[in-house]
């Protein structure tokens, strides 16, 4: 299992200077922490910041390491209540293609 700064530093590479999201968005895994990153700011960044976000995922550390390696589809993790999605589902809707990215 990857410690959430592993994670961070793997949504860094994938986010790169440029997400595509053009919103912020938050991955939050409760007591584990979270992922903030800001699609807005140029260049974009990821960071460990618990602040509001357009877009907040709520989903177990261990339920997105299973998206993010491909064991798990984003959409089927919803619809089992295992993800949670507040604010903008547009912004979510644009993760598949960094999720892929962040996978290698």
């Amino acid at each position: 299992m990857a410690t959430l700064q592993e994670i961070t530093e793997q949504m860094r590479k994938a986010v790169g200077d440029d997400s595509g999201l053009g919103k912020t968005l938050k991955f939050d895994f409760g007591g584990d922490g979270c992922v903030y990153i800001d699609g807005v700011s140029k260049p974009n960044t990821v960071s460990n910041d618990d602040k509001p976000a357009d877009t907040t995922i709520v989903v177990s550390k261990s339920d997105f390491e299973d998206m993010a390696t491909g064991k798990l589809d984003g959409t089927m993790a919803f619809m089992q209540g295992k993800l949670k999605i507040n604010g903008d589902m547009s912004t979510a809707m644009k993760l598949q293609p960094l999720l892929a990215k962040a996978r290698g």
